[in-house]
C-alpha cells in the first residue's frame, strides 16, 4: 500500500500495536574471583547501611573481603557470585565455618545477599541451591543460617523453600538503629556425595 503526499498514516489502536518483548532477567552463577570483591563489598555494604538483615554496623573494606576470600579458598569452601550478561555481580553466596573449633568441620554457615533490583526474580533460590550443591560435593553434612528476626521474612521463606527448618531463636542479642534485635537459627541436613577432607580453621580449642 502506498501513501500519497499529504496522506496521514492510520494509527493502530493500542491493543493492535506490536508489544515490546519483555526484558529477560538472566545471569550466570560461577565461583567468585578476586576481581569480584569490590562488587561484593558494595552489595554487602548496602545492607549494612540500610537494613538489619546484617547486624554489622560498620561498612566493610576491600582488605576484609580479600582476607575472607583467601580463607575460604584455603579451606576449599564455596564462594559463588551471580553475574549479569554485562559482567556485573548482582548477588553472591558463600559458606563459611560454623565455628572455629575443628569438630565443627562438617558444618557451615551460609551467607547470601542480592544486589538492589535483583530480588524477587528467583535468583536467591538459584544461588542458595548452587551453594548447597557445592557443599554436598565437598562432603559437608550440615548448613546453618543465622537470620535477623526483624524484617527478614524473605530470607526465612527462602531458606524454608529449600528445606531449612527452624532450630531456635535468641531474643535481644543485637542492637542496631536504636532497636533490639534477635536472631532465628535455621538448619538443613545435607547429603554429602563424598567424604569431607579434614580442614583446620587454625583454632586449637
Amino acid at each position: 500500500m502506498q501513501f500519497e503526499p499529504g496522506d496521514r498514516r492510520r494509527v493502530l489502536p493500542r491493543h493492535l500495536r506490536p508489544q515490546p518483548e519483555p526484558e529477560v532477567f538472566s545471569y550466570a552463577i560461577r565461583p567468585a574471583r578476586s576481581g569480584d570483591l569490590p562488587y561484593v563489598r558494595e552489595i554487602y555494604n548496602h545492607f549494612v547501611s540500610n537494613s538489619v538483615v546484617t547486624l554489622d554496623e560498620r561498612r566493610s573494606s576491600i582488605p576484609y573481603w580479600r582476607e575472607k576470600f583467601a580463607l575460604l579458598s584455603k579451606l576449599g569452601l564455596p564462594f559463588l557470585v551471580a553475574v549479569s550478561p554485562a559482567g556485573v555481580v548482582i548477588g553472591y553466596a558463600l559458606a563459611q565455618p560454623w565455628a572455629g573449633k575443628n569438630a565443627y568441620r562438617y558444618t557451615v554457615e551460609d551467607s547470601i545477599y542480592l544486589g538492589p533490583g535483583a530480588g524477587g526474580k528467583g535468583l536467591g533460590v538459584a544461588l542458595l541451591q548452587a551453594l548447597i550443591d557445592a557443599c554436598e560435593q565437598l562432603g559437608i553434612r550440615e548448613m546453618v543460617a543465622v537470620i535477623s528476626d526483624t524484617k527478614a521474612d524473605a530470607s526465612i521463606r527462602l531458606h524454608a523453600k529449600l528445606g531449612f527448618v527452624e532450630a531456635g531463636r535468641m531474643g535481644r542479642v543485637g542492637h542496631k538503629f536504636g532497636r533490639d534485635l534477635g536472631t532465628v537459627y535455621m538448619r538443613r541436613a545435607l547429603r554429602p556425595s563424598r567424604r569431607r577432607k579434614f580442614f583446620s580453621t587454625g583454632s586449637g580449642r
